[in-house]
C-alpha cells in the first residue's frame, strides 16, 4: 500500500478514517495515523474534518454509509458522539463521553474513549510506577475525566482533582471510590504524578492553570496539551528536575489504542512520534 513510511497511495479500495472536531486543523492525528496504516499495510488514509455541532450526526450517518474504518472525535463533540452510538464500551460508558467510534459488520456503530489509556501508557512510558502512587489531575473536563478514571483503575492509591470550579472536580471524583476533588492546589506539591489537561498553555498561550512553584523534582509532569510541546508546566517541571512527559506522548499512546480497535494492530510508537514530529518541523518552516 505504501512505498514510503507515512505516504499512504489511495485507491478505488482505500478506506477512510478520520478525526471529528472544531477546530482541527492544528491536529497531528493525520500525520500519526496515516503513519501506522502506511507502516501496517492498511489500506486505508486518515483525514481531518472540521465539523460544528449540527453537523456530527449527519457527518457520521455519511460515514457509516460509505463504510468508513472508524474515527477520532475530539473537542467539543465527545459527548455527542457517545449519543449516536447503539453500544458503547465499559470506559465510555463510566465517563459519559467518548473519543472512538468503531463501525461494526453488522451496520451497528460501537463507541469507546482511549484518552485514559493514552494517558497511562505516556507515563508508564516514562518509567512511572502507578501502583500505589499518589495522582493529581488538573482540571476536570472530557480529557481529565478519562485520565482520573484510568489512572483510579491502574493501581493509584489516590487521585486528587484540582479544578477552579469546585463543583465540576466533585463530580469527576464520583468516578471511582478513591478519586476526590483536592482540597486545595497545594496537593499537587505531594503528589507523584500530576496530569494537567487545561487549555492553558496551549498555542501562544503561555498561562497556567496553577502555581508552577508546587512542582518538584522526582514526580512525574503530563500535560495533555501538544502543542506546543514544552508547555509552561513542562518547561516548569523541567527545570524543577521532574520527569517530563509531553502530550505528544499521549496523543500517540491514545492512537496506538485506537488503531487496535480499528485494524487488530498495534502499532510502532516510535514511528508514530516521528511522523508527528515530522509534521511539526514542516509547520514551522
Amino acid at each position: 500500500m505504501s512505498d514510503i513510511v507515512g505516504h499512504n497511495i489511495v485507491s478505488g479500495t482505500t478506506r477512510v478514517a478520520c478525526v471529528l472536531g472544531s477546530p482541527v486543523r492544528h491536529s497531528l492525528s493525520p500525520a500519526i495515523h496515516n503513519a501506522a496504516f502506511a507502516a501496517g499495510g492498511i489500506d486505508a488514509v486518515y483525514l481531518a474534518f472540521d465539523v460544528d455541532s449540527a453537523a456530527v450526526a449527519p457527518t457520521v450517518d455519511a460515514l457509516r454509509a460509505i463504510g468508513f474504518l472508524g474515527a477520532s472525535v475530539t473537542m467539543p463533540h465527545k459527548e455527542i458522539a457517545h449519543t449516536l452510538c447503539h453500544e458503547v464500551g465499559a470506559v465510555a460508558r463510566r465517563l459519559g463521553s467518548l473519543n472512538t467510534l468503531i463501525p461494526r459488520a453488522d451496520g451497528t456503530l460501537f463507541g469507546d474513549s482511549t484518552d485514559g489509556a493514552g494517558c497511562v501508557g505516556a507515563l508508564r512510558a516514562a518509567g512511572a510506577q502507578l501502583a500505589g502512587a499518589h495522582a493529581v489531575v488538573v482540571g476536570a473536563g472530557a480529557t481529565a475525566r478519562a485520565c482520573v478514571l484510568a489512572l483510579a483503575d491502574s493501581g493509584v492509591s489516590r487521585v486528587g482533582i484540582v479544578n477552579r470550579t469546585r463543583d465540576r472536580a466533585e463530580s469527576a471524583a464520583m468516578l471511582a471510590p478513591h478519586v476526590a476533588a483536592a482540597t486545595s492546589m497545594d496537593e499537587i506539591a505531594s503528589a507523584d504524578i500530576v496530569v494537567h489537561t487545561t487549555p492553558a498553555g496551549m498555542g501562544a498561550d503561555r498561562s497556567s492553570a496553577f502555581d508552577l512553584a508546587l512542582l518538584r523534582r522526582g514526580q512525574f509532569v503530563l500535560d495533555a496539551v501538544y502543542q506546543p510541546l514544552e508547555t509552561p508546566v513542562l518547561a516548569a517541571a523541567r527545570e524543577c528536575g521532574a520527569v517530563v512527559v509531553d502530550g505528544l506522548s499521549m496523543l500517540i499512546h491514545q492512537a496506538v489504542a485506537q488503531q487496535v480497535l480499528w485494524t487488530s494492530q498495534s502499532p510502532d510508537t516510535t514511528l508514530m512520534r516521528a511522523a508527528a514530529e515530522r509534521e511539526l518541523a514542516q509547520r514551522r518552516r
